[in-house]
């Protein structure tokens, strides 16, 4: 199973960027979106696939985040 997930530009280089996904610094590859450093994405396979929006994304962050911890507790 993939998921997609909301991730924060840290840098670009070319058509690779560093991303933060809430902690969690990665690279991925943004050929196919016109984003900027600041901007957040939805990552899949190692793809950035669209942007999204800073709200939406912290909130999706904030949900996994949360799912996370509950798992660890059980």
């Amino acid at each position: 199973m993939c998921l997609a997930m909301p991730a924060k530009i840290l840098s670009i280089d070319g058509d690779e960027a560093e991303v933060d996904f809430g902690g969690a610094i990665r690279k991925t590859n943004v050929s196919m979106v016109d984003a900027k450093v600041g901007e957040y994405v939805i990552i899949h396979a190692g793809f950035a696939i669209q942007k999204v929006d800073e709200e939406e994304a912290k909130e999706t962050l904030q949900l996994w985040n949360e799912f996370l911890d509950s798992s660890e507790e059980a």
